[in-house]
């Protein structure tokens, strides 16, 4: 089973043990504001391949590379006016932008898939200390299964992986609790790869412009999360449920009962006030809960698709995919 290290009560030990690791090609465990990620030298190939071999991940989805800051960002990636006024504003946070990469960065091209951009983001909290004392920009998706359900904890992490992962460093449970939101800007367009822990409404706030949607989405894998089935648990997922079958688990939103949720498994309630941050918080880790019921399907009520609800219905409609 991995070490699990406490980042909140001996930050220093942590960030010593976790340097010290990644400065030997092996993944980490990091805790982030959006979900916890598995980390790697953005720059050595060997550590890149060991995230695509435990994650089970196809090669050509690319990985977000972290940055400590808007200084080391701009060392690996090449900023038009308007992605710099977006990062200025939103960094670190929950966002990701998909920028052309420079042709002296020294971010490995496996961590890109080939590509000739980079998604970068620069996080909140530990890991942001973390990538100041490594140096380097670290390569980090989600630490989770290909596919599966996002981990919010370090618990979820260590199930997951178990003797497979060396270190898991534990920051307590997400704040988020969704994976940030990816933008490309475009000849002057900002386009969403995929939504997530930053609503765009605030992107189109700061910017004065519309954020498009793609209608193509997973057609093209420019970014992470475009994969058509993803975030999946065990059990099938229903959407938009009016009624629960028996022995369903039920997630509901806003305390709105459904018919036959006494015959339900398990009723779990994303956010009882109606509140789509908390229920973006709490999206994983219940799915995670339901699914440990072994029930046969779990059913979710409608959710609306306003503000953080476009990225919750996102996560759901990709978890409710036909699988291959």
């Amino acid at each position: 089973m991995a070490d699990i290290v406490d980042t909140l009560s001996d930050a220093q030990a942590a960030l010593a043990r976790a340097s010290e690791t990644l400065g030997r090609g092996v993944p980490v465990a990091i805790p982030t504001e959006t979900v916890y990620g598995l980390a790697a030298d953005a720059t050595n190939p060997l550590a890149i391949t060991r995230i695509y071999e435990m994650k089970g991940r196809p090669r050509f989805n690319p990985l977000i590379c972290h940055m400590a800051d808007l200084a080391m960002a701009e060392r690996h990636a090449v900023f038009d006016p308007l992605s710099r006024k977006i990062a200025e504003a939103f960094w670190p946070g929950p966002l990701t932008l998909v920028l052309p990469i420079r042709p002296e960065s020294t971010i490995h091209p496996l961590a890109r898939a080939g590509l000739d951009t980079v998604g970068i983001r620069v996080p909140k909290g530990f890991a942001s200390r973390l990538l100041a004392a490594f140096g380097r920009p670290l390569a980090a998706p989600s630490a989770n299964t290909s596919g599966r359900i996002s981990p919010t904890t370090a618990r979820h992490v260590a199930d997951d992986f178990g003797a497979k992962l060396e270190l898991v460093l534990d920051g307590g449970p997400a704040v988020v609790g969704l994976e940030s939101t990816i933008i490309k800007v475009e000849d002057g367009t900002i386009r969403l790869l995929r939504p997530g822990g930053l609503d765009a409404a605030e992107i189109e706030r700061v910017t004065g412009l519309p954020v498009l949607r793609s209608e193509s989405a997973g057609a093209t894998i420019e970014a992470p999360g475009m994969l058509a089935s993803h975030y999946a648990p065990d059990a099938p997922v229903r959407l938009n449920a009016s009624t629960v079958q028996p022995g369903e688990v039920l997630i509901r939103f806003g305390a709105a009962e459904l018919p036959g949720e006494a015959q339900a498994a398990l009723v779990l309630d994303l956010s009882p006030t109606g509140d789509l941050a908390e229920a973006a918080a709490n999206l994983f880790g219940f799915m995670k809960q339901a699914d440990a019921t072994g029930a046969a399907s779990i059913a979710f009520s409608p959710i609306p698709a306003t503000g953080l609800g476009e990225a919750i219905n996102d996560r759901l409609q990709r978890a409710a995919a036909p699988r291959g």
